[in-house]
């Protein structure tokens, strides 16, 4: 079994900025992509970036050039730096990682989910 563990959300007005952390832990051969979602009430759940293992980045047009995803390999976590927050950016925000537990079999897995609200 894997288990992602977000960190990070929080209150900020915006403007301003938050980083959010994802681990991932247990059984792990290796990680080929992580990224991150949101999701508002009665709305579907988004695409805001993915990382693959090779460092390739995909954002949502919404948060180009405020948003930047990273991951550290060796500690098997992402990150997501968000500036320049706007009070659209208010969301869950939940971890996701295509994780392989051994060479031939890939499993799709959710953090817990973590809130960020972003005041006007």
């Amino acid at each position: 079994q894997v288990q992602l563990v977000e960190s990070g959300g929080g209150l900020v007005q915006a403007g301003g900025s938050l980083r959010l952390s994802c681990a991932a832990s247990g059984r792990i051969f290796s990680i080929n992509y992580m990224g991150w979602y949101r999701q508002v009430p009665g709305k579907q759940r988004e695409l805001v970036a993915v990382i693959t293992s090779g460092g390739s980045t995909n954002y949502a047009a919404s948060v180009k050039g405020r948003f930047t995803i990273s991951r550290d390999n060796a500690k098997n976590t992402v990150y997501l730096q968000m500036n320049s927050l706007k009070p659209e950016d208010t969301a869950v925000y939940y971890c996701n990682a295509g994780v392989m537990v051994d060479r031939a079999s890939i499993y799709d897995y959710w953090g817990q989910g973590t809130q960020v609200t972003v005041s006007s």
